[in-house]
């Protein structure tokens, strides 16, 4: 089985409404078409969902992603926004645990498991975003951080619900900074991944998941990135940002 090699773009909070309509008819033009084991994903901020979503729709192997979900269902939670009201515009992704939320917003493990759980409920695919800080990296303690990480929001899946999962891993220590984990220590977590999701669900499921990158992907990066065995394309930031880098890095996933 080819598992989905995915470019997925996190336009956090960047762009007016006409940028962003701008940025995605572009990308349309210029990415051309895809093999079917490609994916391009496009994590938009929420009030440009559905105007992202009706350019995407032209290209059958682009999808727009919502950036965050509530963990509860409904209700006096101002400011927050559901997974029934994700699926109701007709989203099917979705990024779960990115640095930014656990850091900024104290995401903490129990939380992440109750937005994966509403996710799946309402036929959202998670991109669930992993990864250890600069001081963990230091203390080479990377491999059990990350897979407690896995463990403590994930664990609770069956191995049916895990079976084509996306997780992106994210060396904190590498997001904004303009380091980049060597492609070497990139497939060393990767693999870590893999082995810990296998160890979990079996290496049948573990094949199926795919692994992404998220750490400072650039056009003149993705390619040795992604050529690992491990590594199934790349989470990005600032690049996604712009057309020509994002679409190089769409066209350096594994063919």
């Amino acid at each position: 089985m080819t598992r989905t090699q995915i470019a997925a773009a996190n336009w956090k909070m960047n762009l007016n409404l006409q940028e962003a309509i701008s940025l995605a008819e572009t990308l349309v033009q210029q990415v051309g078409s895809l093999p079917d084991h490609h994916q391009v994903l496009m994590a938009v901020p929420f009030p440009y969902l559905l105007e992202v979503k009706k350019i995407t729709d032209a290209h059958p192997r682009m999808h727009v992603a919502a950036q965050n979900l509530a963990s509860t269902p409904n209700g006096a939670f101002t400011g927050e926004v559901s997974a029934e009201m994700l699926q109701s515009i007709n989203i099917k992704h979705i990024l779960i645990g990115h640095s930014e939320r656990r850091e900024y917003y104290h995401e903490s493990h129990d939380i992440l498991r109750m937005k994966v759980d509403r996710a799946l409920m309402h036929g959202l695919q998670p991109v669930f975003c992993c990864g250890e800080p600069l001081s963990v990296r230091e203390a080479n303690e990377q491999d059990a951080w990350v897979e407690q990480q896995l463990r403590e929001s994930l664990f609770h899946l069956s191995a049916d619900q895990i079976t084509g999962f996306i997780l992106a891993y994210e060396p904190i220590w590498a997001i904004g900074t303009g380091k980049t984990a060597s492609s070497e220590q990139a497939q060393a977590m990767h693999h870590h991944i893999r082995k810990v999701m296998s160890n979990q669900y079996g290496e049948a499921v573990a094949s199926t998941i795919s692994i992404l990158y998220g750490g400072s992907v650039k056009a003149n990066n993705a390619s040795e990135l992604f050529s690992k065995p491990d590594v199934d394309g790349g989470l990005v930031g600032g690049a996604s940002l712009v057309a020509a880098e994002f679409t190089a890095i769409i066209h350096a996933l594994k063919s």
